[in-house]
């Protein structure tokens, strides 16, 4: 925590001290966010030696996070499962991105490759989940709770196990039984595993969380609401994107456009912090990438906002869709999220539940990646994103598959099975 300054609300920037933890912002109920001192970064690390390309995890980029792994007393504190350093996938030969003549690449968060780090859980919540059991253990808590769509709470238990933690998982009733069926195994065998269902979204495994584990002493980690840890985990999807990738890219420097499968956006803020920290330090210019939110047509919040040219969203009750991940019926983070989408001259798109379904079969059926529903939707709304003028020919372009389809069987088994018939 040397290069951290403060907390830092995202609204009202308001500023607090880091010796204890918090949640919200006291002020406007909003997200904060760590704040790190990159001048200090800067001069005690020239020539970008924060950097250690070696580490195979995303603890890879040293002092930009609240804890270096380089370092053997701080490394003792990090609570790492190996998570991050995913591949970007060229996947200039699909169909549909050859059809529209760009130039595309899935960035993968759901499965392990050779030379790369890997989500333990097969999402990419592990990164946040990472850094919010560091955290955690920095100021000895002990008892973690997490309302979730469900990879959330997957991840959570996961690192509470290994790392010793009292976790409390709340989510829907309706979760896909692979993660719901793990963390009930959990459950069942360990004693400091909890696991409570509830009727609806996230929304309500919330109220439930509130109403019966943080009276009973547990930490509040719900989206957004871990001061600013989740975004510190999901920030490292930003920095691999600017890194050099093996064979693609030889630079330091960002895509032209990024198609963010968006439930709570705690990833779209991460990514937009990353991109401003790189450029703090002189290592990227002031180009962004357009950022674009993926959504479903069933429950698109962010999208009506946007489209509606509203400064937040206003909650919905949720909807039916294969994509679990982007069933989120309100988030406090939305109002954040909107102003990056525009500051980027990005956008929103919602895709149908036939679109997620077409593209999951075909993308295992030629690249035999497990892709997940959200990242089936990201790359289904490339032909919207053309047709929007938000994507070009000329454009480097991320589409982000954050899990892998192994974790929605068997609602996703058909799909699959069609793809190898």
């Amino acid at each position: 925590m040397k290069y951290v300054k403060h907390w830092q609300c995202t609204e009202c920037a308001t500023q607090y001290p880091v010796t204890s933890p918090m949640n919200l912002c006291p002020a406007d109920g909003r997200p904060v966010q760590l704040i790190l001192d990159t001048d200090a970064i800067k001069r005690d690390f020239p020539d970008m030696q924060w950097f250690h390309p070696q580490q195979k995890s995303m603890w890879r980029f040293g002092q930009l996070l609240p804890f270096n792994i380089g370092d053997p007393q701080q490394k003792e504190v990090i609570a790492s499962l190996g998570e991050g350093h995913t591949p970007v996938i060229n996947i200039g030969e699909y169909p549909l991105v050859k059809q529209l003549g760009l130039n595309v690449y899935i960035k993968d968060e759901g499965q392990a490759y050779k030379g790369y780090g890997a989500n333990p859980t097969g999402s990419f919540k592990d990164r946040g989940m990472s850094m919010v059991t560091t955290m955690a253990r920095h100021y000895q808590l002990s008892k973690l709770a997490v309302p979730t769509q469900g990879n959330a709470g997957d991840s959570l238990s996961e690192y509470g196990l290994h790392y010793g933690f009292e976790v409390a998982v709340i989510m829907p009733d309706d979760t896909p039984m692979p993660i719901m069926g793990k963390v009930a195994a959990y459950s069942k065998i360990h004693n400091n595993i909890h696991l409570s269902l509830v009727k609806g979204t996230i929304r309500e495994a919330g109220a439930f969380m509130k109403e019966t584990y943080l009276p009973d002493g547990f930490f509040n980690c719900a989206t957004f609401q871990e001061p600013g840890w989740r975004i510190e985990g999901k920030k490292t999807m930003g920095l691999e994107l600017a890194e050099p990738w093996p064979n693609e890219k030889a630079q330091w420097k960002l895509p032209d456009v990024i198609l963010y499968p968006t439930g709570g956006g705690t990833g779209i803020l991460g990514m937009w912090k990353a991109f401003n920290e790189l450029e703090q330090l002189g290592v990227i210019d002031s180009h962004r990438p357009k950022i674009i939110a993926i959504q479903s047509e069933a429950n698109p919040p962010v999208v009506d906002a946007f489209i509606q040219g509203l400064d937040d969203t206003i909650p919905t009750d949720g909807g039916e869709t294969m994509a679990t991940g982007l069933n989120v019926p309100g988030g406090v983070g939305h109002k954040a999220v909107l102003k990056i989408l525009r500051e980027s001259k990005g956008g929103a798109i919602a895709v149908s539940e036939q679109a997620m379904a077409k593209h999951t079969t075909a993308i295992y059926q030629q690249y035999n990646m497990w892709i997940s529903p959200e990242g089936a939707a990201a790359v289904a709304a490339l032909t919207d994103a053309v047709e929007q003028g938000l994507v070009k020919q000329d454009d480097l372009v991320v589409c982000f598959n954050t899990g892998s389809a192994e974790k929605y069987l068997p609602q996703m088994r058909h799909l699959l099975m069609t793809a190898k018939a």
